[in-house]
């Protein structure tokens, strides 16, 4: 183990916290920089999926996913309810990558899945209002699952070709990981609940 993967881990460890137990109320900060994450790996995902090439292995899959991620994270910025789509539709596809790359159905069909399911949770949420609850969890679930990433990176050899093999790897090495990660998950869930109760974020008015 490097001595700058051990820091990046701690980063990643201390990061996911944060996000996890604190997310709702850092989540105007959060939001163009989860726009930009998700759409640089969707971007990059999409290019793997239509043309068969590595995942970020060519040019193009970076370039795409750098454009995309910069023009979700330029969108949440600038319009909230978008960027609460975005952030929204971020769960549904992380989901469906995860039951189709357990199940080992990977590549297209677990990208195809995730799509819809990105679709139906960001309408779901804004059509019920559902906007508070999506943010805690979604924090929750997501620096959760940071936080574990830092933990086993350091150990572990995680593909990095197609996020479907990173949930199968983790899986495989242990059932264990997936049941601390749900564990995490919930009681950071169960923090912000409590915590957030009196707390609601307002609506930023942009200015340009």
């Amino acid at each position: 183990m490097t001595f700058q993967l051990l820091c990046m881990a701690l980063i990643a460890i201390v990061f996911g916290l944060v996000v996890a137990f604190y997310g709702y109320r850092i989540f105007l900060l959060l939001l163009p920089i989860w726009g930009f994450f998700f759409g640089f790996g969707l971007g990059a995902q999409t290019v793997t999926v239509l043309f068969g090439d590595a995942f970020l292995a060519t040019v193009t899959g970076w370039v795409v996913g750098f454009i995309v991620g910069l023009i979700f994270a330029v969108l949440s910025y600038l319009f909230y309810i978008i960027g609460v789509a975005i952030f929204s539709g971020s769960f549904g596809y992380a989901l469906g990558v995860a039951i189709m790359g357990a199940i080992g159905l990977t590549g297209f069909i677990g990208w195809l899945v995730g799509i819809i399911l990105a679709i139906i949770v960001a309408a779901v949420v804004l059509f019920f209002n559902l906007q508070k609850y999506a943010i805690e969890i979604i924090t929750a679930a997501g620096g959760a699952a940071i936080s574990i990433a830092g933990i086993l990176a350091p150990f572990q050899d995680i593909p990095s070709s197609d996020p479907g093999e990173i949930v199968r790897s983790t899986i495989s090495s242990s059932w264990l990981w997936v049941l601390f990660w749900l564990v995490l998950a919930v009681f950071a869930f169960i923090f912000q609940e409590r915590t957030n109760r009196e707390f609601d974020l307002e609506e930023p008015e942009r200015t340009w």
